[in-house]
């Protein structure tokens, strides 16, 4: 049987991991030193858990508000990315932190156009999948705008394809800035009967 996934030449490597305790709700997150992945996300983290409710991303799916699978425990994005889009904008940098990230790396040639089930493997253990591109939305918009005031808009144009990624923890492990990240990628199908 041949090999499923296939490993990625460029190796990434984790540039800043953030948090928001869970007893604290929104998109802001906070730097921190290390994180400890567990099965239902990142420890602490007001995003993790196994399940989730869900929202207008699912409406043509469910009620708002159905307990669903929590597929969303992380969001991953891109240094070069990142960059790239407050240059689109025009201000001199976007925070990870502004955008509800857990997770920065740097060296993944376009992050965001990674495959659903590729894996990102960390010397740890740690294993994350990736479930979908994160599309952008307004809500970083009004923080940027609170950092920037002159910027109110454009934040969804200039981070199309540019977001991220979010994914869910495959197998437990500690992350640290630093840590080297392998790339597996899963193999790749055009469905056509949409």
């Amino acid at each position: 049987m041949p090999e499923l996934l296939t490993k990625l030449s460029a190796c990434g490597v984790v540039d800043l991991l953030l948090a928001t305790p869970q007893r604290k709700r929104g998109l802001e997150k906070q730097p921190v030193p290390e994180v400890q992945l567990r099965f239902s996300g990142v420890e602490g983290d007001c995003h993790a858990g196994l399940t989730r409710k869900s929202d207008s991303r699912m409406s043509k799916q469910y009620t708002r508000g159905t307990e669903v699978r929590n597929s969303r425990q992380l969001s991953i994005v891109s240094f070069e990315e990142l960059a790239d889009v407050a240059s689109r904008m025009g201000i001199p940098a976007i925070k990870p932190g502004w955008l509800g990230a857990n997770l920065v790396v740097r060296g993944i040639p376009d992050l965001t156009l990674l495959p659903p089930s590729t894996r990102l493997q960390f010397g740890s253990g740690a294993m994350i999948v990736v479930d979908a591109e994160n599309h952008p939305c307004r809500y970083p918009t009004e923080i940027i705008a609170r950092h920037h005031p002159e910027v109110t808009v454009g934040f969804v144009k200039a981070a199309m394809h540019k977001r991220g990624v979010v994914g869910w923890v495959e197998a437990e492990g500690r992350l640290r800035v630093g840590d080297k990240i392998s790339v597996w990628i899963p193999p790749q199908r055009i469905y056509s009967h949409t």
